[in-house]
C-alpha cells in the first residue's frame, strides 16, 4: 500500500512538471528547421574593428528570406542581435527581448547601436515568426568590436 501511494505521488509530480514545462511555452511555439544552406552574418563592422560609441551594425543573410515577426511564410524569419551574450538562448523558446538580445521584428537589416567603451561581442540569431530560434540555431559567427572612449 505504501509503495502504491509513493508511486502515485511520484507520477503526479512528474505529470505536473511536464504540464508546467508545456505551459511555459506559448501555444504553437516550436523550433523550425531553416532552409538547407541558409546562413546569417554581420556585414559590418568587421571582427576586431575599432568603432565609436555609436555605430551601425549591418546584417546579412543567404538562402533565407527576411520577413517581419508574425509572418507565417515558411522558411523565413528575422534578426536578433546578441550583445555580449556568452550562450545562445534556449532552443525552442522565444529569444528574450532585453538590452543584450535586441529584436528586429519589422524585418530590419541594420541598426545603429550605442555601447560603452571597451570590448564587446556581437552575434546574430535568426528566428521564426514567434522569435523562436531555428533548430539547429541559425547564427552568425561571433565578432568582437573595440569601442573607443
Amino acid at each position: 500500500m505504501r509503495k502504491s501511494i509513493l508511486l502515485a505521488v511520484t507520477l503526479a509530480l512528474c505529470a505536473g512538471s511536464a504540464f508546467a514545462q508545456d505551459a511555459a511555452k506559448p501555444a504553437g511555439v516550436e523550433s523550425k528547421k531553416a532552409p538547407a544552406g541558409a546562413s546569417v552574418f554581420i556585414e559590418s563592422p568587421k571582427n576586431g574593428e575599432t568603432v565609436g560609441q555609436e555605430f551601425t551594425v549591418k546584417f546579412g543573410v543567404k538562402g533565407i528570406a527576411i520577413r517581419p515577426a508574425g509572418d507565417p511564410t515558411p522558411g523565413t524569419g528575422h534578426h536578433h542581435l546578441l550583445i555580449d551574450v556568452a550562450e545562445l538562448p534556449p532552443s525552442g523558446q522565444p529569444i528574450p527581448n532585453d538590452a543584450t538580445h535586441k529584436h528586429y521584428g519589422k524585418g530590419q537589416t541594420e541598426d545603429t547601436i550605442k555601447l560603452a567603451p571597451g570590448d564587446h561581442t556581437l552575434q546574430l540569431d535568426f528566428a521564426d515568426l514567434a522569435h523562436v530560434p531555428f533548430d539547429p540555431p541559425l547564427v552568425s559567427k561571433k565578432i568582437t568590436v573595440h569601442v573607443k572612449p
